[in-house]
């Protein structure tokens, strides 16, 4: 697993600053590496940047609106805490898109297509067999984006995307639990062999399962942590 900090990663001064902060913060935000509740330092992040305040400033207001991040008049700005309620609502908006797209997918798949998912698939395994968990869930994202491609309404993975940030924070720490990352496989493995039969049906029925289990294990790994005192 790659150990580098997205901190100390070097800007690219010919594109926009303020995506590219916000990029390195949510990075670490959705990874844990700024955990629920901790304290976002606008002057030392643009300082450990290199940077201005402005860009991480602007950041910070992109992240709020995502709910990723609380700015608070008093004591400042903070990693949001993880709210059972919004993962829930989230879940809702994916599940509907996300069935959507795998029945549409279902009607246009073609060989190459198919391949491609195969790829993915093959991809997603073996970073799980080196426990690249970044990487496996940027296969796994890959996996249903290519399923929005697919279904010719590829703007649906941009809302998604926003949707279940989320979500996102939860698989990351989710994915090292066992049999965690075998069952996400074994699902990818439903869908895309009901998009190879062209079952509009099945395949819309395979990914509402996928993400329904996914979901369930979401909210009782939320359970968990929620009831947990703090330390």
């Amino acid at each position: 697993m790659d150990d580098a900090d997205p901190l100390d990663a070097a800007l690219d001064r010919a594109r926009p600053l303020r995506d590219q902060v916000y990029g390195v913060l949510r990075e670490l935000i959705l990874t844990g590496g700024i955990g629920p509740g901790a304290a976002l330092d606008e002057k030392a992040i643009a300082s450990r940047l290199g940077v201005s305040r402005t860009p991480v400033h602007e950041a910070v207001k992109k992240l709020s609106d995502e709910h990723l991040v609380e700015v608070r008049a008093q004591s400042g700005t903070i990693v949001a805490p993880l709210d059972r309620r919004q993962i829930e609502q989230a879940h809702v908006i994916r599940r509907a898109l996300e069935a959507e797209s795998a029945h549409h997918a279902a009607r246009r798949i073609t060989p190459a297509w198919l391949n491609r998912l195969a790829d993915i698939q093959l991809l997603h395994a073996a970073a799980l067999e080196r426990r690249a968990f970044v990487d496996a869930i940027a296969q796994d994202d890959a996996f249903h984006r290519t399923v929005a491609e697919i279904s010719g309404y590829p703007m649906l993975w941009r809302t998604i995307e926003i949707s279940k940030a989320q979500l996102d924070r939860c698989r990351h720490a989710m994915i090292p639990r066992e049999g965690q990352a075998a069952a996400t496989l074994a699902e990818h493995a439903a869908i895309l062999d009901a998009l190879r039969r062209g079952d509009p049906a099945a395949s819309q029925a395979a990914m509402r399962a996928h993400l329904d289990g996914a979901h369930a294990k979401t909210l009782q790994y939320l359970d968990t942590i929620l009831s947990e005192p703090p330390t």
